[in-house]
């Protein structure tokens, strides 16, 4: 099946001043007028008359044609000019506009737009469901794709910043310590930009450029949270007690070691034990230690 869809492009329309229009339309008003007194006057020979009738003719139709030719373009606004149906170009150029009457002006804007998404229930990569939404800031750079090839472009952005946070949502885990994997919650900025990758890749074709995307809200579903919250504090504290155990057990090596170059005390194997066993007691222990004072043998 052949793909009928042709891809529009901006260029300049040939458009010209207003002003320049406006003292024009004055000229033709003061000159019919002129003409009129004259009349009006009396001794005037048959061409004046005629010329007369010719003005009084021409003048009004010359009036109404440049008077239909004006249009005012505000800041950061676009018109696209078309003719008949045909795409004749776009002015960029902001005030009083002038061109030829029989042309049409659709007005666009092409100043920054704010979006912030509804909350979305999607399962991410190891397919716990969460709640997403994110900002997206956005602005229209080809005024002629995002008039003609989408039917509306800003339901069309809307539906595009939609599927791009399901797609990314999906993508990533919410959160993992275990495997250290790139993760919705603890990489942001990556996350932000592959988002923003993925939006302008979708936009182009109405002509949307985003300037600048992230994510507001970032949940469990309701349903697990409390369940994940549960998870989450065990992960915390079995990395915290690795932590522990790490430091602690270097601590005993360092004190074995120094103890048995410096010459402070000579333990045997069974005492070395004991002596480990009581150190790895009071590092990795959640209380205080209490001292005791040894009357006998180590």
């Amino acid at each position: 099946m052949t793909d009928m869809h042709t891809s529009s492009k901006e260029t300049p329309a040939w458009t010209t001043s207003g002003y320049l229009m406006l003292v024009i339309l004055i000229a033709l008003f003061v000159l019919t007028a002129a003409r009129f007194m004259g009349i009006a006057a009396g001794n005037v020979s048959d061409g004046d008359i005629l010329g007369f009738l010719l003005g009084m003719i021409l003048g009004p139709i010359g009036f109404i044609l440049i008077a239909k030719g004006f249009y005012i373009i505000q800041p950061n606004q676009a018109a696209a000019i078309t003719m008949f149906g045909s795409y004749r170009g776009t002015d960029r150029s902001h005030g009083l506009r002038w061109v030829w009457p029989w042309m049409s002006k659709t007005r666009i804007s092409v100043r920054a737009n704010n979006v912030v998404s509804e909350k979305l229930k999607v399962n991410d990569l190891r397919g716990n469901p969460i709640e997403i939404a994110c900002n997206v800031v956005w602005r229209v750079s080809d005024t002629a794709q995002a008039l003609y090839d989408v039917d509306d472009y800003k339901a069309f952005v809307f539906v595009q910043i939609e599927s791009a946070v399901r797609s990314i949502g999906s993508r990533y885990p919410y959160d993992d310590i275990e495997h250290m994997e790139v993760t919705l919650r603890g990489n942001h900025d990556q996350i932000n930009a592959e988002l923003r990758t993925e939006l302008n890749a979708r936009l182009v074709l109405a002509g949307i450029t985003v300037d600048e995307c992230g994510l507001t809200h970032l949940a469990y579903a309701p349903e697990i949270a409390g369940a994940m919250l549960r998870r989450q504090q065990a992960e915390a504290v079995i990395s915290a007690r690795r932590k522990l155990v790490e430091g602690a057990v270097s601590m005993v090596e360092l004190a074995l070691n120094q103890l048995s170059e410096k010459g402070v005390v000579e333990l045997n194997p069974t005492q070395r034990a004991v002596l480990v066993s009581n150190l790895m007691v009071v590092l990795c222990g959640e209380r205080d230690a209490q001292p005791t004072l040894n009357a006998g043998s180590i």
